[in-house]
Formats: C-alpha cells, structure tokens, sequence
C-alpha cells in the first residue's frame, strides 16, 4: 500500500486535511454559539434553511449547524463535541465511512450530519442494528435535535414513535434525565416516546430504525394500491434523501445475505393470467423486450414496461 500510496497519496489523509477547515471554522465560532440564549439557540435552525432556500448549499451552513448541534449537546448532554468527531461527521456527511472505536462516541457524531442534512427538509433516516439501539439513541440524541427545533421518529417492530420529552411524569423525568446525559445507557419502554403511527415517525425530520424496518415498509408501501396508505415519503416530498448506517460492516455486508421476502394474498388470480397473457400479446420483439437466448429469458426494455402500465392502468406517484 505503501507503494500506491506514493503514486496517488492516501485517500484518508486527503479526507482528513479536506476536514481541517471546516474543524478550524466550527472551533471559532464556538464562542458565538456559546454566547447564544435557548430561544437563540433554535433559531438558528429556521435560519439555516432561509439560507438553504436563497440558493445557500449544505456545504456553505455546515461549519455553523455543526457548532450549533455541538453547543446544543454541551447544554443537554453535558458532552462537547471533540475535533476528531467533528471529522468524523463531515466525512459521514460527504457520503464516506468513519471507523470509529469502541467508546470514541459515534453515537453523537452521527448528530452532526444527521442535522446538518435534515435542514433540507427530506428527511434523514439513521440505521441501526436492533430495536433497542433505535429507541435508545432517539431518546439519547432527541434532546439536541430538541433543542435545536428538530423532531424525531422512532421504527421498531409493529410500533413507531415520537420523541417527547414530555412524556413522562415530571417528577421522574429529572431523575431519568440525570441518568441518560451520565450514561447514555438506561431503560427505555416508552419514556419520551409517544406513540405515533408509521407515516408520522417518517416524516420527522430525523428518524431512527433498523434496516429490516426499512426495508419491509418499503415492500409493503409496493403493496398498496392508494397513496393514502403509504409509510414512506413520497418522492415528491423527500423521498430517500439521506441515510446514516450504523455498523455498516454487520448492515451491508453480514444482514445483506438474508433476503427480505414479504408476501400477500392475491384476489381473481386466474383474471391475471389472462390479463397477462393479452399484455404479452401485445408485445414487439426487441422493441418492448429483448431475448437472452442462452439464458431462455427475456427482459423488457423501457419501452415496454411504459406499454405493460399503460395497458394495466398503473398511475404513476
């Protein structure tokens, strides 16, 4: 490695000094931010998007959303935001994987370009492994994206939820409070979790669930027949705009051997038969579907899964 790295330099040294800018600019605005009153504090979110939708890039408000979500987490936590957290988030940001030691906190990294992204107003979903971690990390995190007027959703298994710090007596909540901002690791049944249903813990700005959740509300939003009855985001509002993997080497390597199967019944069977059968009559060779001959299969061209719509009355979202 030494070798190529001589010829075309190291990519992680280049993602690294990329970084140091942005560190320097985030380090000094700190005092500004620190000086900021609560109210203050959350403003800033309204006043990055204003930016963003004059023309401003993501890019452009990043030095300043990452001070932001630093000085929100020295309120709430009681956890600054070191300079190798703020690296790891611009890299997370940038669309790269930062390998992160047990106990060097990429739990509150992810915060910074979860943030960062969710002031576009798409949604960001964060990826975790199990149900626990999900809930865990939204109530954890929620208070900085609290603070900073961010709302947050939660995916488990047959339930979804809000984070609402309100959601609990409040002569516990100080007691259980003191222990998340201590430990980070505490009960969580449904302390600051309101129960919501799908559609509303996707469209909260930030929203934490795991990969099997995802991928099932997928399949099941493509069993639908109303657009009223979908989980997901439309495309039309946000769609699939930015995703944070937690354990991407367990997620996208070792979980991505199992397949996600999802099955439905079906009514008049034996009417689709026919009704496919007259589409297939319908097609031109080569024009609608080409022919693997080796393979003896065939696979429709644009043009002809544009024609099977049509003559199936399928409505484009």
């Amino acid at each position: 490695m030494a070798f190529w790295n001589a010829f075309f330099g190291d990519e992680n040294a280049a993602a690294l000094k990329r970084a140091e800018p942005i560190v320097a600019k985030v380090n000094a605005l700190e005092p500004e931010f620190t000086a900021l009153t609560d109210e203050a504090l959350k403003g800033k979110t309204l006043e990055f998007k204003e930016r963003l939708a004059k023309g401003e890039s993501l890019d452009d408000v990043a030095p300043e959303a990452f001070a932001a979500v630093r000085e929100a987490s020295r309120r709430t936590l009681g956890q600054r935001h070191f300079d190798v957290q703020l690296i790891g988030g611009m890299i997370l940001h940038q669309g790269g994987i930062a390998e992160m030691r047990t106990g060097e906190g990429k739990t509150l990294v992810a915060t910074l370009p979860a943030y960062l992204n969710a002031l576009t107003g798409n949604g960001v979903h964060v990826v975790t492994v199990n149900d626990y971690l999900s809930r865990r990390d939204a109530v954890w995190m929620g208070q900085i994206y609290h603070a900073l007027g961010m709302t947050v959703g939660v995916l488990n298994h047959e339930a979804s939820f809000l984070y609402d710090p309100m959601h609990v007596d409040p002569t516990e909540r100080a007691e259980e409070e003191k222990e998340i901002d201590e430990t980070g690791s505490f009960k969580v049944v449904h302390d600051f979790l309101t129960p919501v249903t799908r559609r509303e813990s996707y469209e909260a700005d930030i929203t934490y669930g795991t990969n099997n959740e995802y991928g099932f509300d997928y399949l099941r939003d493509n069993l639908e027949y109303t657009p009223a009855q979908l989980r997901q985001r439309l495309p039309t509002t946000g769609g699939y705009s930015f995703a944070i993997v937690d354990e991407i080497d367990s997620i996208l390597i070792d979980e991505a051997r199992t397949p996600l199967i999802i099955s439905a019944p079906v009514s008049d069977a034996e009417n689709l038969y026919a009704k496919f059968a007259g589409i297939a009559a319908n097609m031109t060779p080569e024009t609608d579907y080409a022919i693997d001959e080796k393979q003896k299969q065939i696979a429709l061209t644009d043009e002809g899964i544009e024609k099977a719509e049509k003559l199936l009355g399928v409505t484009k979202i």
